[in-house]
């Protein structure tokens, strides 16, 4: 049964929205009962989801919840190649053994989001696999040299006179490619993804079918401002542990708690106006936020966690007068050389200024002053507070 209610289409592609391609079109599709078919593809480039891939999946969610055929798509093979779309440098080629690692547990964590019973998996390596060089000739030729090295960030590298391989240039056709082969009425994607998913619609028209709807969602920021990336380690990952996953969140700017709210959320846009009118006017954000941070827990992990870890946040954060804002940094080793951990996170420069610091007693781990230099730290998923003087904190944990 399709589901052809006007409000909830109309806040379907505008909610986290930057552009529908193209708008009209695709809502009367919405509204004409018409059962589309809904793709969204993900690489495999880290073995966790984090909340940046959040934002197309709950679009998936809303679509397959008006009775839409939803396909997802892992990229095992665009993987390997690599998308450098958001990229200021080139993307290493993964090994298909690393491929084969990282998207060992991607199914059940997309299943947080979605219902896998009714949705049609493919891996793209099913047909990008088979392609020969006719066939790939045939694709490329539907595109300029011109139009690849007009996006911003292939423009920008080109003028810095830094190395754009010709393997690039091969991504926009696999991945408009796999829309003609599921053939998908509408793709879903970041604003990072214009070219390629305009390249959907260019192969289909050369193959015969209808050119593909699109909805690009905004990009969210990381825990530290940039863009939320496994690359750069500002996730925020769905198999974060609960209380994790709640300090990671208060950790983010106060600017950041709407957007957030409405990009990886489902919170009624209604109770989220009532929070952004709170803040602007004089609220503490910090009450908007804990409200951000134990929805999201409870998306991933459920109610029962969720007040748990609100609970642990304001006992040990809040009752003992620390800040509200300090970062959680994901580290990818448990053990660590506090010298090595110092450097590692930016808290000194040099493994001289590490050394005196700790003599001087300027180092706590988990409240416990650090006196020996050799001190071997071993982290683990529950956040761990380390202190550098008076007022410097960050949580560390281990991914």
């Amino acid at each position: 049964m399709i589901k052809t209610d006007a409000k909830l289409i109309d806040e379907l592609l505008e909610r986290g929205v930057n552009e529908v391609i193209i708008k009209d079109q695709l809502r009367q599709k919405l509204l004409s009962g018409q059962k589309l078919r809904i793709k969204l593809g993900t690489d495999p480039t880290s073995p966790n989801l984090h909340l940046g891939r959040s934002i197309p999946l709950l679009k998936l969610r809303d679509l397959q919840q008006l009775g839409h055929q939803i396909v997802l798509i892992v990229g095992d093979f665009t993987g390997v190649i690599g998308d450098t779309s958001d990229k200021d440098s080139e993307r290493p080629m993964l090994s298909p053994e690393k491929i084969q690692a990282n998207m060992a547990q991607y199914l059940k964590q997309a299943g947080q989001l979605i219902d896998l019973d009714s949705c049609e998996f493919h891996y793209n390596s099913e047909w990008l696999g088979q392609l020969t060089y006719n066939q790939i000739g045939e694709q490329a030729d539907q595109f300029s040299v011109a139009e690849f090295i007009a996006r911003d960030n292939i423009r920008r590298r080109l003028e810095a006179g830094s190395r754009v391989s010709v393997r690039e240039m091969l991504y926009p056709l696999m991945q408009g490619y796999d829309s003609v082969m599921v053939k998908a009425d509408v793709e879903l994607g970041g604003t990072d993804q214009r070219f390629n998913l305009l390249a959907g619609r260019k192969l289909q028209e050369h193959f015969g079918q209808p050119p593909q709807n699109i909805i690009m969602t905004e990009l969210a920021e990381g825990t530290d401002g940039r863009k939320m990336s496994s690359s750069w380690g500002n996730t925020i990952n769905f198999t974060d542990e609960p209380q994790t996953m709640y300090a990671k969140v208060m950790g983010i700017s106060d600017d950041l708690i709407i957007k957030y709210f409405i990009l990886m959320t489902r919170c009624p846009l209604s109770q989220i106006t009532e929070y952004e009118q709170a803040i602007q006017g004089g609220a503490n954000p910090r009450d908007a936020k804990m409200a951000l941070a134990k929805e999201i827990v409870n998306i991933y992990h459920g109610q029962v966690a969720a007040d748990q870890a609100e609970a642990y946040f304001i006992k040990v954060v809040q009752q003992k007068s620390l800040p509200e804002d300090i970062a959680t940094i994901a580290l990818t080793k448990s053990d660590w050389p506090i010298i090595d951990l110092l450097l590692d996170i930016k808290a000194v420069t040099s493994r001289g200024e590490a050394r005196r610091l700790i003599e001087q007693g300027g180092v706590k781990l988990a409240e416990q002053t650090i006196t020996d230099s050799q001190l071997l730290v071993k982290l683990s998923a529950k956040p761990i507070l380390l202190q550098k003087g008076k007022k410097q904190y960050w949580y560390l944990v281990a991914e």
